[in-house]
C-alpha cells in the first residue's frame, strides 16, 4: 500500500518540524479554541514577546496559522485545512500499519500442514 500524501515533502517537513516544539503545539491548541492576538498569546509563556512572534512565524510558514491585522494587533487563527491534510497523512500511515498487522496475523493463523515446516 502506498501512502497518499496531499502535501509535498517540503510542506510535510515544515508542518511536523513546527509541531515538534511544545510551545508551538500549545499555540496551535490555543488558537484552535479561539483566535488570539500575538500579545495575548505572549502572556501565556515565560518568554519574550519577540520569542512568541518567532514561534508564530514558524507556524505561519508551515501554514498551520494565519495572522490578520486588526488595528494595532495581529490576530492569529488556526488554519484548519492544513491540519486536516496533516491528519489525513497520519491516517494513511495508520491504515498502512493496520494492513501490515492484519497480514502478519493471517500468516500466523495459517495452519502448518502435517510434515510441513520443521519436518526434515
Amino acid at each position: 500500500m502506498v501512502v497518499r500524501n496531499e502535501l509535498t515533502d517540503d510542506e510535510t517537513d515544515r508542518i511536523f518540524r513546527a509541531l515538534a516544539d511544545a510551545t508551538r503545539r500549545d499555540i496551535v491548541t490555543r488558537v484552535l479554541r479561539q483566535e488570539q492576538s500575538v500579545s495575548a498569546l505572549a502572556g501565556h509563556y515565560a518568554m519574550s514577546f519577540a520569542a512568541v512572534q518567532k514561534h508564530v512565524a514558524v507556524l505561519e510558514r508551515a501554514s498551520l496559522v494565519t495572522k490578520q491585522r486588526r488595528g494595532r494587533e495581529q490576530v492569529v487563527h488556526a488554519e484548519m485545512s492544513t491540519l486536516h491534510r496533516a491528519a489525513r497523512l497520519l491516517e494513511s500511515y495508520e491504515e498502512l500499519w493496520h494492513g501490515r498487522a492484519r497480514r502478519i496475523d493471517d500468516l500466523l493463523a495459517e495452519e502448518v500442514p502435517p510434515g510441513g515446516r520443521g519436518a526434515e
